[in-house]
């Protein structure tokens, strides 16, 4: 059967929510409900001002759901589909309505390898196609093999892009700021760079680069201050919630709370002068993915928390943010919560999610 979302059979699903230890339950009523179903494996979405939703799948195809159908978008990027490579994010900038422009990330084919691209296109007046499709920005060549494409895309309030890119596999090269591989990148919408960066005019230092020491933020998002979190994955252990400054340095793979998969120590410890902690790690590993800092109207009692997918754990994680103090509250853990993997906060103030192992998109609200 081909993809199918239709509101006859958008069913109510029963969550589960349930406190971390030492504290108290939220007392939130909320429920959940399936919106999309059958999928093949979606990794991002985003709400258009109609109400309709751009759906990435990471073959390479582009879904648009608009009341309860769901079509194609042709004219998306040539991706390299491989491990965890492919179509990944997407994002609207806050002018869509006049501009019509949509942001993709994906993994591009570079040679006998492959880097994480930004790619921005025009999305027709009848939503059947991406139109002028050119690319952005490319990771600088080099990197091989199929994992830690990062890829989350967000728009600060200036309407300036981060892009998070991971350290493909190559923890290393985190550290090597001629290469993007681990680090956060801040451009323009056309692609050029913002003379503000913080590495501009540095020799050997790529001028994208606005953060580094990164090993795969897959989580990205803005408070209402305007300042840039992210969701990392670390290694057996070590996830990491991080408030990204610029020009930082945020450890990997010099410091981490994990431990390599073989059981081997990462580095040189959890701490090292002139590198970032974490406000907040998860040791056993959850795999966070997907990140918003909820500023909506439907639960005022959730504004300023972070909620975060889990990929390994199936829930997602809220947390409290209280100065420079970060605590998980709560796990919102159902059968429609298996592997998520992208999480939007909706113009209605509702929170949508990607659960990969359902194949679908939910809705929590009240």
């Amino acid at each position: 059967m081909f993809h199918r979302a239709t509101a006859a059979f958008c069913a109510l699903v029963a969550a589960t929510f349930v406190a971390a230890p030492a504290v108290a339950q939220s007392g939130v009523a909320a429920k959940i409900a399936l919106v999309i179903d059958d999928l093949d494996e979606p990794w991002g979405l985003a709400h258009l001002p109609d109400g309709s939703v751009l759906i990435t799948e990471i073959d390479g195809r582009i879904l648009l759901w608009n009341d309860g159908r769901i079509n194609t978008v042709a004219g998306g990027p040539v991706v390299e589909e491989g491990g965890q490579g492919g179509l990944l994010d997407v994002t609207l900038p806050r002018d869509f309505a006049t501009s019509r422009e949509v942001f993709l990330s994906y993994s591009k084919r570079q040679g006998r390898g492959a880097g994480t691209a930004l790619a921005v296109a025009r999305l027709s007046q009848d939503g059947t196609r991406l139109e002028g499709t050119r690319d952005i920005f490319e990771s600088a060549p080099g990197a091989t093999g199929g994992r830690h494409f990062g890829s989350r895309v967000v728009e600060a309030s200036d309407g300036r892009l981060f892009l998070t890119i991971g350290d493909r596999g190559d923890d290393t090269s985190a550290q090597d700021r001629s290469s993007h591989n681990g680090s956060i990148i801040r451009i323009n919408r056309d692609g050029s760079i913002p003379p503000d960066n913080p590495f501009i005019g540095q020799a050997g230092v790529l001028p994208e680069i606005w953060s580094y020491g990164h090993r795969n933020p897959q989580g990205a998002g803005f408070d209402a201050q305007g300042r840039l979190w992210t969701a990392e994955h670390g290694a057996r252990g070590g996830d990491e919630i991080n408030r990204i400054s610029k020009g930082a340095n945020y450890g990997w793979p010099v410091i981490s709370y994990g431990t390599g998969y073989s059981g081997r120590k990462i580095g040189e410890g959890t701490r090292k002068a002139g590198m970032e902690q974490p406000l907040h790690y998860w040791d056993p590993s959850i795999a966070p993915s997907g990140l918003i800092v909820y500023a909506g109207e439907m639960f005022p009692e959730w504004r300023g928390d972070l909620f975060v997918g889990s990929l390994k754990f199936d829930y997602i994680s809220r947390l409290e943010v209280s100065g420079d103090t970060v605590r998980e509250a709560q796990q919102i853990k159902a059968g429609a919560t298996e592997r998520v993997r992208d999480i939007v906060e909706a113009p209605d103030g509702s929170i949508w999610f990607i659960s990969v192992g359902n194949r679908a998109v939910y809705r929590i609200s009240r």
